[in-house]
């Protein structure tokens, strides 16, 4: 491949990821909290509704929830997301690292898991900039979750 080709082939693709960051920032609105953009309390309930059944059907974590109560983690979690987004709400559950404190959560589950949550936004169809901003967020949780 000659300099020009891959020089085009550069521009090309820089100014694609430009395009689809635009495309991102042009779907919110000023002043819109994230908690907003994902729909506010609706939007956050069907989210997390769509990360449990993700969970579910997944090979790589399902044991991780075997002993779990389904239906507190639905409504811890959603507390959670919706706080962690700038919602009203708080957050009335265990700290992370005592939730995972013994389960071992190896960086193969961590990752499975923040898939099967991207797959439970883009199933709710939430924009990809606003993914990336969720998913900022819970990234910073990381070192409490993982090999405890």
């Amino acid at each position: 491949m000659n300099t020009l080709v891959l020089f085009r082939s550069c521009r090309l693709f820089a100014t694609m990821i430009g395009l689809a960051t635009l495309i991102g920032c042009a779907t919110t609105k000023p002043g819109e909290t994230l908690y907003q953009r994902l729909g506010s309390a609706e939007g956050i309930a069907n989210i997390t509704e769509l990360f449990v059944l993700e969970i579910a059907n997944d090979d790589r974590v399902i044991a991780y929830f075997e002993d779990s109560n389904v239906q507190r983690f639905r409504e811890k979690f959603n507390e959670h997301l919706c706080m962690i987004t700038d919602g009203p709400c708080n957050y009335s559950g265990d700290t992370m690292v005592d939730i995972h404190v013994g389960m071992n959560v190896t960086e193969g589950a961590f990752t499975a898991i923040v898939e099967d949550l991207i797959e439970a936004m883009n199933k709710a169809d939430v924009a990809i900039g606003t993914q990336n901003q969720v998913l900022d967020r819970l990234a910073r949780l990381r070192p409490e979750i993982i090999y405890l």
